[in-house]
Order: structure tokens, then C-alpha cells, then sequence
């Protein structure tokens, strides 16, 4: 564990560049392999206007970097923040906690806020207007969302008082379970199921792609299913009853478009739907 902090505290952008780029080439390859739906889209044009918000969430994050890391040297040097505060404990358990509260901060309680909250959700609405899910998906956000994100995870930073290893650990694995959960492909239902009582799996979080409420608002994890499981907004829906996109903003055609995504944070707000659910099992 000693090891792995240390690289991680060091890690070449070269090597954080490959495990995005790897993850990506990973998981879209066993998408053909198993795919949960069957591809009726035309893969690399799909792709296009995910990739350009992958870069744009590259281009925001690089250069407001340096204060994470100042964050993160301050609050180790001043013992600040929660792991800085407990007692005495092995090394595993120090990083797995800091891991978890950065992913309830940074992601989950982010995630949260953005549907609860009207303009925000109209930002967010950029990564769930995406009519064919797939692991490109999983970096689909507007630059405001990136900005958005960024703030949370550097409350997060502050709040934990993580070194820089388990930032950089924690956005590492961030990046592989999102373009994981979000992959198309099929899973065993029975490990996909296992699976969701640790992590957040791919049925797990297609769900939360399904079109209409109350669906849309929930399993807001990224890495940890533990945090819908105990807030409540865990559900279930059968995997081949989910429908993706939103019941508000419908037009496929659009929502392909670089320049209408980058438009979508300005519409108007549009009250969406909600049917009964099926099972919350």
C-alpha cells in the first residue's frame, strides 16, 4: 500500500493520460464484445461531441490543478481535515476512508446537488440528453460542470485533508469506474447485482440514465455504491426496460450537436415527468 501512495504522489502526467485513454480503448472494445444493447448508432460519430467534452474537461481541470495541491500540502502540514484526525490506524484503512469521503464529496454529494438544484441540473443536463450511453459517455460535461466538479472536489480535498497520493489515487479510479459504469456492456445479472453492494456497476448506474423521473434522481455514485444504498436513492429497474436521454429534452439531433450542448445550460428550465416505479428491490 506504502508503494502504491508513493507512486501515486508522483504519478507522470504521461501515465494519467494512459489511463484515460486506456480506459477508454478498454472498455470500448468490450463493448463489442458484450454489449448490453445492441449497436444501432454509429459508434465514432456519437463519439465525436463526447470526446470534445472530454477535452474540455481536461483543458479546465490541468491548469486549476496547482490548488488541489496546494490544498492538499496545507491541510497535511496544518494536521487538518477528517483522516488527519483519527486515531492511530493501519495504512489500508487511512486510504480507504479518505477514498470514500472524497468520492461522497466530490462526486456523490456533486451529483446530488446538481439535480436538486434547477440551473445546475440544466448544466448537468449536457452529460444525460446522451440517447446512446456508452463509455464515452462518462466524461460528457459541459466546462461549467467541470468547474462545478472542481469545486467539490477541492471542499472535498480541504473537509478530508487527503495527501496528494490519495487525490491522485482517488481521480484515477474515478476516471476507470465512470467510463466502467457507463460502458455498454453486459455483466452476469447476478455480478453485476454482487457487484453493486461494493461498487457502482454498469446496471447499477444506467438507471440513472433511464429518460424520466423518479429514475433520473437516483444511484448518484461514481466509485462507492454505499452512499446511495445508505441516503436512500438507490433503485432498481430492469436493464432492458431502461430508455436513455431526457423526457424534456428529447431532440436526438441536438443533443449530438457540440454547439446545442454547449447551448443546453441556457434554455429555459422544463418540468420533467415522473411515472411510477416498478421495484425499489
Amino acid at each position: 500500500m506504502e508503494q502504491l501512495i508513493q507512486y501515486f504522489e508522483n504519478i507522470p502526467s504521461s501515465h494519467r493520460s494512459l489511463i484515460l485513454v486506456g480506459g477508454i480503448t478498454f472498455f470500448w472494445v468490450l463493448e463489442g464484445v458484450v454489449p448490453l444493447f445492441t449497436v444501432r448508432y454509429k459508434k465514432w460519430r456519437h463519439a465525436v461531441p463526447n470526446f470534445f467534452f472530454t477535452l474540455t474537461t481536461i483543458l479546465v481541470n490541468f491548469p486549476l490543478a496547482f490548488l488541489l495541491l496546494k490544498t492538499s500540502d496545507w491541510t497535511v502540514a496544518n494536521d487538518f481535515g477528517i483522516i488527519n484526525w483519527l486515531p492511530a490506524i493501519p495504512l489500508w484503512l487511512y486510504v480507504l476512508i479518505g477514498l470514500m469521503l472524497l468520492d461522497f464529496i466530490g462526486a456523490y454529494l456533486a451529483h446530488w446537488v446538481e439535480h436538486k438544484v434547477k440551473p445546475l441540473w440544466m448544466v448537468h443536463l449536457v452529460h444525460h440528453s446522451d440517447h446512446h450511453v456508452d463509455t464515452t459517455t462518462a466524461n460528457r460535461h459541459h466546462p461549467f460542470e467541470s468547474l462545478i466538479r472542481y469545486v467539490f472536489t477541492l471542499v472535498g480535498v480541504f473537509l478530508v485533508g487527503a495527501p496528494v497520493g490519495i487525490i491522485m489515487l482517488y481521480q484515477s479510479l474515478s476516471v476507470v469506474l465512470s467510463q466502467f459504469n457507463h460502458a455498454n456492456i453486459k455483466l452476469p445479472r447476478k455480478l453485476d447485482r454482487l457487484l453493486s453492494y461494493v461498487l457502482v456497476s454498469p446496471d447499477m448506474h444506467k438507471v440513472h440514465h433511464h429518460y424520466v423521473l423518479p429514475y433520473t434522481d437516483s444511484n448518484y455514485g461514481n466509485i462507492f455504491a454505499i452512499w446511495d444504498r445508505l441516503f436512500g436513492t438507490y433503485m432498481y429497474l430492469d436493464r432492458d426496460s431502461i430508455i436513455y436521454g431526457v423526457d424534456t429534452f428529447p431532440d436526438e439531433r441536438e443533443n449530438s450537436s457540440i454547439s446545442g450542448l454547449l447551448k443546453q445550460p441556457f434554455h429555459k428550465y422544463r418540468r420533467p415527468t415522473t411515472v411510477n416505479r416498478t421495484s425499489n428491490t
